[in-house]
């Protein structure tokens, strides 16, 4: 595998390490939660040429905070961020910053200062260094070193891909504990839009919204697509995605596919599901989705909503 190189900043957490059953059903909990944030955002350029894309504002919060609560709530006690040296803000956002909470507390701040110190105490943050970007595979691999060696379960969160309300990881977490193995996250989209996704091959339904995964088609042309379930960025898998990471070839570009990892867990006949998610999801990878998500949380934020919704309703009246 590639060299790295791994730096660990822990935070004050307040989410207790999660080293007991899983419900009592023989399945590990979830302790860590790996975050590939190591992209240059080029889709993003020219605001991410200096500030990472991950800590552009969602509102008021950037979206990295948004993953690390979401992990926080699947009862995560740990998040490794897989970076590069060029965004250590990245993890400074996790850091107290003495001077500004003093001035913010003196100052009689109090909501101001909560905000501040709300990803300071989210969760344990793991730094994984990652020198040059080489596929989604080979940053989930970097991460490895930071696992315990009794976790047998590693979640993975892509930064780009908010998926509402949390709790889908929670319902992963449930369907792994029944079914062993490993467990992905779709959407249902057109068939149209099939030729914009990695796209499931079902063989089987076992619950409601979750199917057992036979394979995996990546952009498929909407004829060729033997399913209309696309990935989306949640993935539960098994520690044994170490060791298919460590056997698969880089494709085009060099890189290491996660998707070719799971593929070689298919053949093996390690069991992987995929649960569909049907609430609302957004792509804070590019400038339309994140302006559709920056709507969407301005709308319900409390101190914002109803001035924002009275704007949009007098604005989009002056087009009509």
């Amino acid at each position: 595998m590639f060299g790295k190189r791994i730096l660990r900043r822990l935070s004050v957490s307040m989410a207790p390490m999660n080293k007991d059953d899983n419900g009592g059903n023989g399945q590990a909990a979830l302790r860590t939660v790996i975050v590939p944030a190591a992209g240059l955002g080029t889709r993003f350029l020219p605001a991410t040429k200096t500030v990472p894309k991950e800590l552009l504002p969602v509102v008021d919060r950037p979206g990295i905070e948004l993953i690390a609560e979401e992990a926080r709530e699947a009862g995560a006690s740990r998040l490794a961020i897989v970076t590069s040296p060029r965004k250590s803000g990245l993890m400074k956002h996790f850091d107290h910053d003495d001077l500004l909470e003093e001035t913010l507390k003196k100052r009689g701040k109090e909501d101001r200062l909560q905000k501040v110190q709300h990803s300071t105490e989210l969760i344990d943050v793991v730094s994984v260094i990652q020198e040059r970007p080489l596929g989604l595979g080979h940053a989930v691999a970097q991460a490895e070193e930071v696992l315990d060696p009794d976790e047998d379960v590693v979640a993975v969160m892509l930064p780009d891909d908010l998926v509402m309300p949390y709790g889908v990881m929670n319902k992963m977490l449930e369907v792994r504990a029944k079914y062993g193995g490993s467990v992905l996250c779709a959407v249902d989209v057109d068939k149209e839009a099939t030729s914009d996704y990695g796209v499931f091959e079902v063989s089987g339904q076992p619950d409601d919204d979750v199917y057992a995964v036979s394979g995996m088609v990546e952009k498929p042309e909407p004829e060729d697509a033997p399913s209309t379930l696309a990935a989306t960025g949640r993935y539960l898998l098994d520690r044994d995605i170490f060791k298919a990471l460590g056997k698969i070839e880089p494709g085009k570009g060099g890189e290491l596919q996660l998707t070719d990892a799971i593929e070689l867990l298919i053949k093996s006949d390690h069991p992987v599901h995929v649960v569909v998610h049907r609430g609302p999801r957004h792509d804070l990878g590019n400038p339309g989705g994140f302006s559709k998500a920056c709507v969407d949380f301005g709308l319900k934020d409390p101190e914002y909503g109803d001035s924002l919704r009275a704007y949009m309703t007098e604005r989009l009246a002056q087009d009509s």
